[in-house]
């Protein structure tokens, strides 16, 4: 109150000296003075930071004489500036009932002139969205109109949208690499890294369409299992004294048990059956016997055996040699054996690299890289992993040892002599 009490007295002195001066004739005109007021006060503002205001009116010329009347106009102008200056500070908006105030200018005979009242600007609120592309316009309480802009979609925002469709795609459950077993034979061209994956997709698809038949020693007339089994045994020693490729040996026993579901042998000719297998599969030929058979075969013997299986398994198990060799034992022990016909190639080359790290005492015993490449949980291994345990653990005893003779050798690890793993014995 004091405040406003001192404005008004500086004001009123302020037009008491203005008026001394018109009675003196004083040769400076009242519309210079008002525009001086009006220039410093701007200049104030300016330098305090403040913005002019909206509504304050050019101040009327008036005669000295009446300084009085002008009083309370002053008065009430000064209100409103006072009101003005402090919405400005509390952060409010201006009242929105107050009205810029006529433009006054001055004619050619000193006489005010009221100007056209400049065109009232609305306060506009845009709001950007997405969703549409017309803009809106909503009323709010106070009758101004809020104008909503809405952005047009770009090329941008498109395919952002796209990038995050197709996350949800990739982020379904997927088996993914956990580690590229690849990797080390990337400059090895005969390692063909490029296509290895279709290469033994290519392997799982073909495997279940040539296995020989499971049940095929209830067709044969003079042949037992017991047989078989010898026979097996003496092509392993024979492979192992010559020296042969490993997976001659597995395409071998191949050959013996597609022929035998196919056609009825005779005993004496079984021990030929298997050294013209044999011969065949190792590239050399015995003409009578051998074309009998390939006939019988349909001269078909690109065919995925377990050697391929158990190879590309065991780069997943990245092991050392001592496991390599207890995974061979398990699997050659598997050959011998005609009741482990039921098993595709892949599943057998799998169970026994599983009996292998579990005879090694390995942990864990399946790895994630393992179920990756091999397409198989341990549960669905177990049962074939334990027939495999039962084997080694009856082996010492049996009759037929070539497998066994051959892998006591020091060159081999000689891993024949390890105990087998008791919990898979025992489950």
């Amino acid at each position: 109150m004091r405040v406003y009490t001192k404005f008004l007295l500086v004001d009123c002195y302020f037009w008491a000296y203005a008026a001394r001066l018109i009675r003196r004739r004083h040769t400076v005109p009242l519309r210079a003075v008002a525009r001086s007021r009006r220039a410093l006060a701007d200049v104030g503002n300016l330098i305090n930071g403040r913005p002019a205001l909206a509504n304050r009116q050019k101040q009327v010329v008036v005669a000295a004489e009446n300084c009085r009347k002008a009083v309370p106009q002053v008065a009430a102008r000064s209100r409103r500036a006072l009101a003005d200056v402090g919405n400005l500070i509390n952060g409010r908006p201006a009242p929105a009932n107050s009205q810029k105030p006529p433009f006054v200018a001055s004619g050619r005979n000193g006489k005010a002139i009221k100007l056209k009242e400049e065109k009232k600007l609305k306060p506009e609120v845009i709001t950007i969205s997405s969703g549409s592309e017309k803009e809106k316009k909503t009323k709010v309480p106070g009758g101004q109109n809020i104008a909503r802009r809405v952005r047009t979609p770009t090329i941008s925002s498109f395919l952002a949208a796209c990038s995050r469709d197709s996350d949800g795609l990739i982020s379904i459950p997927k088996k993914v690499k956990a580690y590229d077993i690849d990797a080390p034979d990337a400059h090895n061209e005969l390692a063909v890294v490029e296509y290895v994956e279709d290469i033994y997709r290519f392997y799982k698809s073909a495997e279940g369409t040539c296995l020989p038949l499971s049940s095929y020693m209830s067709s044969q007339a003079e042949i037992t299992e017991r047989m078989r089994a010898i026979l097996i045994d003496w092509i392993m020693e024979v492979h192992h004294k010559l020296t042969l490729m490993p997976e001659t040996l597995y395409l071998t026993v191949y050959i013996i048990d597609q022929y035998l579901s196919m056609e009825s042998v005779l005993k004496k000719e079984l021990q030929l059956v298997g050294v013209s297998a044999m011969l065949i599969a190792c590239k050399e030929q015995i003409l009578t016997k051998e074309k009998a058979i390939l006939d019988k075969l349909h001269w078909n013997l690109t065919v995925p055996t377990m050697y391929m299986f158990i190879v590309r398994y065991l780069k997943a198990a990245m092991g050392n040699k001592e496991l390599e060799h207890m995974a061979f034992f398990y699997s050659e022990l598997a050959l011998v054996q005609y009741t482990m016909l039921i098993y595709p190639p892949s599943v057998m080359a799998a169970a026994a690299v599983y009996a292998a790290r579990s005879t090694l005492k390995m942990n864990p015993l399946w790895t994630d890289i393992l179920e990756y490449h091999t397409g198989l949980t341990e549960p669905q291994l177990l049962d074939c992993a334990r027939r495999m345990m039962s084997f080694h653990a009856l082996v010492p005893g049996s009759k037929q040892k070539a497998v066994y003779t051959k892998y006591s050798n020091a060159k081999l690890g000689a891993v024949s002599l390890y105990s087998p793993c008791k919990k898979l014995l025992s489950v």
